[in-house]
């Protein structure tokens, strides 16, 4: 017998992967961060207010989130999942951190509660081991740059529409901005510095509104100690659009057991546009992915929170053992009503389609299984407890004017009257067919899976189906005079996009592409998509007309000629194919993918025609002097946090005599309440507009008063009962009175703008 020494391991082996293959796996991240700095440093965002917001989105965000998913869940997929869903949870566990924090009045301390976490994780012997975790599956290669690539594609949309469109601080008298983003900054600071929250326009008014996006800001300006305008119009929107993004792939892989699913997904939800033929582009219907995410912040900040919670939910509902995908196991009931309740407050649009979808998919899996899926109805009855929350909590029942008035807001404008000649049948037709070319080409894939699947659909899918449903059906049925219906159909789109991706693949598998044919119908898409652009860019036209009907004709236009070429192309190979087998399998995914790139000049259209207006951009801006910002900055660093301040500018214009009463720039830009400036977005005056009369107009005279016709008792009782500390002036408006230096002390002038301090 001959013994046989061990055979020792090489100590200068290298213990892990060849330095290139690390890289290439780490390539994708990046360069797609690194994309997303350049484009903020361009966008004159200073160097180490980007550190520390990186700093902030790490340590203060993404670490204690991804620590308390880690424990929640029950078996890792893979790190980005980890870090993603980690993201929304850091969210979701910063709200009742600040309300904590803001509640007691240490909210300058809220740096130290992602610090609890973390030392919660250390010290606990059983939660050590969520910061080391091994077992992830590797991340395809393809699926990270395509990921990487819609990161980067739509951050540069956002620096041609928004980034530099609007400074941070005005550059001169002439500087425009688009108009809601100093009342979102008003919201944020007023989240900064105040608890409970009101409307900072009306210092006495609550704010009973959909507030929880702001107060993620204030939380991004306290603990990373970044200036709040650099916060709101540089930071915070690029990087919740990012995470929405990776969080849609992360989604369409773990409920399909398939990358590709979620890859697909989130370059149909962020590249691919509206489908429509204008130039400069128009939005009939509204819009799904681009110029609502960064005018209103609310919109993607809940995004991230529903696609979380969509994650969570699909494992609710599926609760079978050979899911494709590791189950999150009983975590998910603790995490899917923390989201719902985030979403509660994050947009009011969110958890009434999600309630939707449920419903649909418990009504299908009792039909199918004549079983009541309790998982699913638990779910349910969470959802609808999350919403009685907000209405009664946070939105205090009021109803904003949403009625149920079918399409009445939605599409009957564009029908009533029916243009000339056309008889009423052939018009409400037409607008139909316009509304689900512009808004729906991107989900068309849902059709294919349907049939594919002959209606036997996996409880995940009857439940993003539910939700791609519930969406448009209640924008059509409900109708708000200030078009908010229109939430409910991009809360919808993020399942349909995850629904028509799975579709799409199953096409796809059906016709057995070999790798060179996926590659030729790749490169093809991409020419059809080019073409398209060029064709709009060439020879798009502005919508004119006299009726609503006429935006949509070139639409209606443009479709007919897409459909009479594919009509040709289609005569054309079918007589040259194999045989109708070859039809079907080669013929039904051309189709589909030219019909899902059809939409690929929208965000680019939408580039072209905000780079035409290039101070402000093209929606809505308004001016925003320097003179006005410089006194409103130096309220703000000579004020207390509780001081009220007065001003006489409390209209953004006067039409015929009437007080277009949106002005937001002087609570905005000073962080601190105003006793009235402006009250067009006033949650009492939603459903009656902009022009609305102040509600209390014996506290509008002696605001005015005190700057016109100052009295010392007059004075002193704004001091004493409103805590009114400071009277901020713009001359363009009206000139003070002289007795104003007299009992009140001016401490800031710029020519145009005064601001005194009251003694």
């Amino acid at each position: 017998m001959t013994a046989t020494a061990p055979v020792e391991a090489d100590s200068a082996a290298p213990a892990g992967p060849p330095v290139p293959a690390a890289l290439l796996r780490w390539a994708p991240l990046l360069v797609g961060a690194g994309h997303f700095a350049v484009v903020l440093l361009a966008a004159d965002t200073a160097p180490l207010d980007l550190v520390r917001y990186a700093g902030y989105l790490l340590f203060a965000l993404i670490l204690p989130g991804t620590l308390v998913y880690r424990a929640l869940r029950r078996r890792p997929h893979t790190l980005v999942e980890d870090v993603a869903m980690g993201a929304a949870v850091g969210l979701v566990l910063e709200l009742p951190a600040w309300a904590l924090y803001a509640w007691l009045g240490l909210a300058g301390w809220l740096w130290t509660w992602p610090a609890a976490i973390v030392a919660l994780f250390l010290a606990v012997p059983k939660l050590r081991r969520h910061w080391l975790v091994r077992d992830y599956r590797p991340t395809p290669v393809g699926w990270s740059w395509s990921v990487a690539g819609a990161v980067a594609f739509f951050t540069t949309y956002l620096s041609s529409t928004f980034l530099e469109r609007n400074p941070i601080l005005p550059t001169s008298e002439d500087t425009h901005q688009y108009l809601d983003l100093a009342y979102q900054l008003s919201l944020a600071g007023e989240a900064k510095h105040q608890f409970p929250i009101h409307l900072p326009q009306v210092a006495a008014e609550p704010l009973d509104y959909h507030w929880f996006g702001y107060v993620h800001m204030a939380a991004t300006s306290l603990i990373g100690g970044i200036d709040l305008p650099v916060v709101a119009l540089r930071l915070t929107i690029p990087a919740l659009c990012a995470a929405a993004i990776v969080l849609t792939a992360v989604l369409g892989w773990r409920v399909s057991g398939r990358p590709a699913v979620g890859a697909v997904a989130a370059v149909l939800f962020f590249v691919i546009g509206e489908t429509n033929f204008t130039d400069p582009v128009t939005m009939p219907f509204g819009t799904q992915a681009s110029f609502v995410i960064w005018h209103g912040m609310s919109m993607i900040y809940s995004w991230v929170l529903l696609i979380a919670l969509i994650a969570v939910l699909a494992d609710v509902v599926d609760r079978r053992a050979d899911r494709p995908v590791a189950a999150i196991g009983k975590g998910a009931f603790v995490l899917a009503p923390l989201l719902m309740l985030a979403s509660s407050g994050a947009k009011a649009s969110s958890l009434p389609v999600v309630g939707l979808a449920l419903a649909v998919t418990a009504v299908a899996l009792l039909i199918g299984t004549r079983r009541i899926p309790w998982a699913v109805v638990g779910a349910g009855l969470a959802t609808a407890a999350a919403q009685l929350f907000a209405t009664a909590v946070l939105y205090r029942f009021k109803s904003y004017g949403m009625a149920v008035e079918p399409l009445v807001s939605s599409l009957e404008p564009y029908w009533t009257p029916p243009p000339d000649g056309w008889p009423m049948p052939l018009a409400v037709l037409a607008v139909v067919a316009a509304f689900v070319v512009n808004m729906q080409l991107r989900v068309v894939g849902i059709g294919p899976l349907l049939w594919l699947r002959r209606g036997r659909l996996e409880p995940v899918q009857w439940f993003l189906l539910g939700g791609a449903l519930a969406g448009p059906a209640l924008y059509l049925l409900l109708r708000q005079p200030g078009g908010a219906n229109q939430y409910f159909t991009r809360a919808g789109f993020t399942f349909a996009v995850v629904l028509s991706a799975w579709g799409y693949l199953m096409v796809a598998d059906r016709a057995r592409l070999s790798r060179r044919s996926g590659t030729v119908l790749g490169f093809c898409a991409l020419a059809l998509a080019v073409a398209l652009v060029a064709i709009q860019f060439e020879y798009a036209e502005p919508a004119t007309g006299e009726t609503m009907f006429d935006w949509l004709r070139p639409l209606l236009w443009w479709s007919a000629v897409l459909a009479v070429l594919a009509a040709i192309a289609a005569g054309i190979w079918l007589p040259a194919s194999l045989g109708i087998a070859a039809l079907q399998k080669r013929g039904g995914i051309a189709l589909l993918t030219a019909v899902l790139v059809v939409g690929a000049p929208g965000l680019l259209m939408d580039m072209r025609k905000s780079e035409a207006s290039p101070n402000g951009g093209a929606y809505a801006n308004i001016s925003l002097p320097k003179s006005r910002i410089d006194a409103a900055r130096f309220a703000r660093d000579h004020s207390a946090p509780g001081d009220v301040l007065a001003t006489n500018v409390h209209c953004l214009a006067v039409v015929n005599g009437w007080c277009d009463a949106r002005s937001f720039w002087l609570s905005a830009y000073a962080e601190r309440r105003v006793l009235v400036e402006g009250w067009g977005f006033a949650p009492r005056v939603a459903s009656s507009g902009a022009y609305t009369p102040f509600w209390d107009q014996d506290l509008l005279r002696r605001n005015d008063e005190a700057i016109t016709a100052p009295t010392e008792a007059g004075l002193r009782e704004l001091r004493d009962r409103h805590a009114v500390r400071w009277l901020v002036v713009d001359r363009s408006v009206g000139l003070e009175s002289p007795d104003l230096g007299r009992l009140a002390r001016l401490r800031f002038e710029n020519g145009r703008m005064a601001v005194y301090q009251l003694p």
